[in-house]
């Protein structure tokens, strides 16, 4: 019988929580649910900058995942930002240690080898954590773009986006293209080295990455996604793929280095 991988997951920060008002960790059930559903045991990253704990929290676990939240702080990929740009940012309430702990967590991922799958903010701070930059606010810079800001139809689907064939989501979804969920106001500008884009929706937004072919064998599994496929995965198969991949990795993986 397979063991169930553990899958270090970095939650949101909430300003208040419910029991003292304290700054808190927030972890949608929904992210939880689709690891679980797909064999896999989440665990969440504890509220730390210490580089020894998150190194240990990675060594302990199978995959790590980075999900979605506030946006990254632009001094982290830009030191000039016009104030009109600049209004349109919310920043985590921590001060941004939460940018800082999944920064030393990509890189520990890295470091140790574990699959990587990063979702919406995730997939923003990694490409900043490589080298990127993002596009602080897109109805800002991209007038013509489509709302990619649906917070109304969360879990739902709300356009589509296009997918490079030989692309590890094709691969993974079986799809040319696909139906996605859009939360964000944010999106990747220029694209950090080490990856290559694998879907844009039409109005040319980049939806998902990995690794260049040639830097592929750095990780065992990495795929980043601008959308929320675990809003999803309950009803659209190739949205639970993504899930199921991803764990089937973290597995094997496991089982190489034992």
């Amino acid at each position: 019988m397979t063991i169930p991988p553990l899958i270090l997951v970095s939650p949101n920060i909430e300003k208040k929580g419910d029991e003292f008002g304290d700054l808190s960790i927030s972890l949608s059930e929904t992210y939880q649910q689709v690891l679980m559903g797909t064999g896999a045991i989440p665990i969440a990253l504890p509220a730390s900058v210490s580089r020894e704990l998150i190194a240990e929290c990675v060594r302990r676990c199978d995959g790590v995942l980075l999900t979605g939240g506030e946006d990254v702080d632009p001094r982290l990929y830009t030191r000039k930002l016009s104030p009109r740009l600049l209004r349109t940012v919310t920043v985590t309430p921590d001060g941004g240690e939460r940018d800082l702990r999944e920064l030393m967590l990509i890189d520990e991922a890295f470091q140790q080898r574990k699959p990587l799958l990063a979702i919406c903010r995730g997939h923003q701070v990694l490409n900043v954590a490589l080298g990127g930059t993002l596009l602080p606010d897109i109805r800002t810079q991209i007038p013509e773009a489509i709302n990619h800001r649906r917070m109304d139809l969360r879990s739902e689907i709300v356009h589509k986006v296009r997918l490079t064939e030989a692309g590890v989501l094709a691969k993974i979804t079986g799809r040319q293209s696909l139906g996605v969920n859009s939360t964000h106001h944010q999106a990747v500008g220029r694209v950090a080295a080490p990856l290559q884009v694998i879907a844009r929706s039409d109005d040319g937004v980049i939806e998902s990455m990995q690794l260049k072919p040639n830097l592929a064998p750095m990780l065992p599994f990495l795929l980043s996604v601008q959308f929320h496929p675990e809003r999803l995965a309950n009803r659209y198969a190739e949205h639970r793929a993504i899930f199921v991949a991803f764990t089937h990795a973290c597995v094997v993986h496991r089982e190489k280095i034992l």
